[in-house]
């Protein structure tokens, strides 16, 4: 990610190129490892804990992969906007940790993240309305049995709409740039994460006192293939406040955390 003496000093178009190649390498670093990891090199192994038991074939795959091209291109060019918005002084960027101190830094990223999951569970909700859907998310979930690929596959719109939030962030949070990168991780890691297809929490994940606040792969996983449940993002809070989580989500979360490994491979 860049610097702070960069999104001071670039232009906002160089910055825009520079953060759309980081973010590139980001994407396709992490979610090229896991598909690799789990459908080329576990997944003879690994099967079993497929939650959909079908493997994606190739169109499907250059389907999110172009999408997704678009997204990172539209998350690039947002930097491009944080860039020229700092040179107006319109954010609350700061240059030096020693400004607010590691305690806050931490604290900034843990706020950060919180106002991006209710951010993304209520314009998810409004994405699924009827006459939206169509126009902005149904890019999507053409992804119904999702891979880390689809992660970041959506209409450009969807992309401005999901991309919007950091911006704002910047211009009410004091925040480092070493903040923003470390979000930048965190939001690439658990998207690919709830995109994987396969589930990697052992069983009693969802029912644990300290752990079931965080979602799973299956959890986000059911909505693809269910559409209208399972709404949040890294959290569970709000499915569980406003009662969108689906009926049978622990029932198959246990169903593949509990799989034995073995079994068939088949294709869509």
């Amino acid at each position: 990610m860049a610097t702070p003496q960069s999104i001071i000093s670039s232009s906002p178009m160089l910055e825009g190129i520079q953060e759309f190649v980081g973010i590139n390498f980001l994407y396709y670093g992490i979610g090229g490892f896991a598909f690799i990891l789990f459908y080329v090199l576990m997944k003879e192994k690994w099967i079993a804990k497929k939650i959909q038991k079908k493997i994606p074939t190739n169109p499907y795959l250059w389907y999110e992969i172009k999408y997704s091209l678009l997204s990172t291109m539209i998350f690039g060019f947002t930097a491009g906007f944080i860039a020229w918005a700092e040179s107006k002084g319109w954010t609350k960027i700061y240059p030096n940790i020693s400004d607010y101190g590691w305690p806050y830094l931490i604290f900034s990223l843990i706020v950060m993240i919180l106002i991006h999951d209710t951010y993304f569970y209520w314009g998810h909700r409004f994405m699924h309305l009827k006459k939206v859907y169509p126009l902005v998310h149904q890019v999507h979930h053409h992804s119904i049995n999702p891979t880390p690929w689809a992660s970041f596959t959506f209409h450009p719109l969807e992309g401005i709409i999901e991309a919007a939030i950091v911006p704002i962030m910047v211009m009410i949070i004091p925040t480092h740039v070493l903040t923003i990168a470390l979000f930048f991780f965190f939001m690439t890691f658990m998207n690919v994460l709830g995109h994987l297809g396969f589930e990697i929490y052992p069983s009693g994940f969802t029912k644990n006192k300290w752990l079931a606040w965080n979602n799973t792969s299956t959890h986000h996983n059911m909505h693809h293939s269910l559409f209208n449940y399972n709404y949040g993002l890294y959290f569970n809070f709000w499915d569980k406040l406003m009662g969108t989580n689906h009926e049978k989500y622990h029932e198959t979360f246990e169903k593949v955390a509990n799989a034995k490994i073995g079994g068939d491979l088949e294709k869509k």
